[in-house]
């Protein structure tokens, strides 16, 4: 079986929301304002890390004036300890490790910038499943525009069919505008009840993925052996 697979990163493979948070929150002491819970930064995740500042500095109040520079310093410090606290989600190697047996070929294609991406890949040892990486300032575009995706997908120059792999109201409008069958991750840091989230199969736990594609596949009309 020959196909592409294109995973994002936060919330699909790794919970990263603790390093995320630390480094929000030290931004914000920057600026003498009080740290924000965790759960509420989780809320502002999934547009990449520019909008995320954007997102911290209208819920506090703050000056957008300041958004250049405090996404500079939102990013250095997140760079300085992005994979301290992140963790992959359970069963993430193996089933990656499953879906190359299968002989999928995968990438990353995530809105957090592609330095700490491959940072985080590389520390957690899941850099070795994926030929290319892109993050969110690989290109001048990024998630949901189509085209941030259709070049992950391109890089790798691998024929067969393509499918997304995410847990985001973003990733579902990525994988329909580039129109791409899209599996859902139910555990990450989605917004809204997965009924309306639009996807062609859904999953809790990644041993279920091999499965999930090869069923997708199937319906695609595509040969999985």
């Amino acid at each position: 079986m020959t196909a592409t697979i294109m995973f994002d990163l936060d919330g699909t493979l790794v919970d990263s929301i603790p390093d995320i948070a630390a480094a929000a929150n030290k931004m914000l002491q920057d600026t003498d304002t009080a740290p924000l819970p965790q759960d509420t930064i989780k809320q502002f995740v999934g547009n990449g890390l520019p909008k995320l500042v954007e997102r911290v500095i209208l819920h506090c109040g703050l000056p957008l004036a300041h958004h250049a520079d405090l996404t500079q310093k939102m990013l250095a410090y997140y760079n300085a300890a992005s994979s301290d606290r992140t963790v992959p989600y359970p069963g993430v190697a193996e089933a990656l490790a499953e879906l190359q047996e299968m002989g999928c070929v995968l990438g990353v294609c995530t809105n957090k910038p592609e330095a700490p991406a491959r940072h985080i890949l590389s520390a957690l040892k899941l850099d070795r499943h994926f030929d290319t990486v892109f993050g969110g300032d690989t290109l001048l575009v990024r998630k949901p525009d189509p085209a941030h995706l259709n070049a992950s997908f391109d890089a790798v120059k691998s024929a067969g069919p393509r499918l997304y792999v995410g847990d985001s109201e973003v990733d579902a409008e990525t994988a329909q505008r580039a129109k791409v069958p899209f599996l859902l991750f139910t555990e990450g840091y989605r917004k809204t009840p997965i009924s309306e989230i639009p996807h062609s199969r859904a999953y809790d736990h990644a041993s279920e993925l091999a499965a999930l594609v090869v069923d997708v596949l199937d319906e695609m009309g595509q040969p999985t052996s």
